[in-house]
């Protein structure tokens, strides 16, 4: 087959050369409908089959990976989903026919939603759908990519990423996609090549494929030079890797000798398992998601001090920076999160959610001042937008640290600082008394572009080097230098070598990343000015 390239958009950085796999195929139904009982109970066997699944993937991956796959469990178990199911296997339908009509038919509603939550959750649809599917035709094991396999397809799912190996190479190439979905972020984490946004790809008799993740590039069937150049880059990319290699555990530096402070995010206890803390200035992010696990009962004091606990104490007196519950938008919680709203981005999320929720809120800041004693823990309150919800949570912690008196627990108010995502802070951000700041790009792109970051067809507008999120990030950081208070920044953008020069020119001095990012960032620091 004659050569071709194809141009999307770059979504995780590297190369891959390999065998092309496409994923994807029109379903056709296997199983002769039995009975009605028959057919339900195989229906529900094959669901409670892909919850367990999905819990043992969720253990095995840990992080920000367990989240989502959390999340896909609550929908798994949600009973209004396999409702539609249930009704056509009582009209007669097989449990395959009727649990591929029934979600395509949800997917289709999704995809068609104006809310771009919605709209984002058709991903997770069509990935329970398939798993469920393979569950009722005796099929659970999903094939195996060939070793360094190019995976085409128009999407891939979180969990048929995570069941993948890569660790002998590969890239995934994406008709649609977005650099900003779940497995876009598990892709730069796991050093994946990854383009999205190449549009309808005829593929047919090209067996290899070659990936340019940075550079947004794929190649069906590419020819001696593609594969000299790709070497030429992988070349690059080791030696860059070696150059982050040397200063992983040394102080960040710019060549003009300014001092960066470069922190790491973590999601769970267990993502710091056999790092070592030297490599990095502190915890500048943990989200305390995983502590409220989707589905089940809200973790008691007991044990969220514990998991504090045990992350302060792994930093060994650097300070760690601890999010309360984010939870809403795109992490609902059930018995805490608001089911059915209409713009759950817009709607109660973040510190919203937790003022309307004190009894909960409560629990998670005395966990939080108790596990203070064990070294230098910062608290940080996501979503704020008006000085009120700030003032409001230091009420709740002023008597969280009343009861814990009274109850002769040994605590310590750890500083309240706030995230700065919704643009009315960001505007705004001297009118609020916060101990330090903390720019999360993520929600504040998307915020200031209205462009969902999990949305493919926007996808291009989510971009943080766009003037005006770059504007609002600098009068944060002037602000910060102002009153002589912490600015630092803890989405994904920190993580971007790219991006290292725009965000240091605007006056960022503290990156938080995922640990993965901290030599190459480093890196990038020592070649600024």
């Amino acid at each position: 087959m004659p050569r071709r390239e194809l141009i999307g958009r770059p979504a995780a950085p590297g190369v891959a050369l390999g065998p092309l796999v496409r994923l994807g195929g029109a379903f056709v139904p296997r199983r002769t409908a039995g009975s009605a009982d028959q057919e339900r109970a195989a229906l529900t066997a094959a669901i409670e089959a892909a919850v367990a699944d999905l819990a043992e993937l969720a253990e095995q991956a840990g992080g920000d990976a367990a989240e989502i796959l959390e999340f896909q469990i609550a929908m798994l178990e949600d009973e209004a989903l396999r409702d539609p199911a249930l009704s056509a296997i009582a009209a007669g339908a097989a449990a395959d026919a009727a649990w591929v009509e029934s979600l395509g038919f949800q997917v289709a509603e999704y995809e068609a939603a104006e809310d771009a939550y919605f709209q984002a959750r058709a991903a997770d649809l069509r990935d329970l759908s398939e798993r469920v599917l393979r569950h009722l035709l005796g099929t659970a094991e999903e094939p195996a990519f060939p070793p360094g396999a190019i995976v085409l397809a128009d999407d891939i799912t979180p969990s048929r990423f995570l069941a993948a190996d890569w660790r002998e190479g590969g890239g995934i190439a994406l008709a649609a996609g977005s650099k900003a979905s779940h497995v876009a972020m598990l892709a730069r984490a796991r050093g994946v090549p990854m383009v999205v946004g190449l549009g309808p790809i005829a593929a047919e008799g090209h067996a290899r494929a070659a990936l340019d993740g940075a550079a947004g590039r794929l190649w069906l069937s590419p020819d001696a030079a593609d594969e000299a150049r790709l070497a030429a880059l992988a070349a690059d990319a080791r030696e860059a890797g070696r150059a982050a290699a040397d200063v992983l555990h040394r102080p960040a530096v710019t060549a003009s000798g300014q001092r960066v402070l470069v922190q790491i995010n973590v999601a769970d206890p267990s993502e710091l398992d056999g790092l070592d803390p030297a490599l990095c200035d502190g915890i500048g992010l943990t989200r305390t998601e995983l502590c409220f696990p989707a589905s089940g009962a809200l973790p008691d004091e007991e044990s969220q001090y514990g998991q504090y606990r045990r992350i302060v104490e792994w930093a060994a007196g650097r300070p760690v920076t601890i999010r309360t519950l984010d939870a809403g938008g795109d992490k609902p919680i059930a018995g805490l999160t608001v089911p059915g709203e209409s713009n759950p981005f817009l709607g109660l999320r973040g510190v919203r959610l937790s003022l309307v929720r004190p009894e909960v809120f409560s629990v998670q800041l005395r966990a939080l001042a108790r596990a203070a004693v064990h070294g230098e823990l910062k608290v940080m309150v996501p979503m704020i937008t008006v000085p009120e919800e700030l003032e409001a949570t230091r009420a709740l912690l002023d008597a969280a640290m009343a009861d814990l008196a009274a109850r002769a627990l040994p605590a310590r108010r750890p500083a309240l600082g706030m995230m700065v995502e919704v643009p009315a802070a960001a505007l705004a951000i001297e009118r609020f008394d916060a101990a330090f700041f903390s720019i999360g790009s993520n929600d504040l792109t998307q915020y200031v572009t209205a462009s969902a970051r999990d949305i493919g067809a926007v996808a291009g507008l989510a971009d943080v080097t766009n003037p005006a999120v770059l504007r609002l990030i600098a009068e944060v950081a002037a602000h910060g230098a102002r009153i002589g208070r912490e600015v630092s920044l803890c989405g994904d953008a920190a993580g971007e070598v790219s991006l290292v020069p725009a965000l240091l020119d605007a006056g960022i001095t503290s990156l938080s990343m995922a640990p993965n990012a901290v030599g190459p960032v480093k890196a990038a620091i020592a070649r600024y000015g």
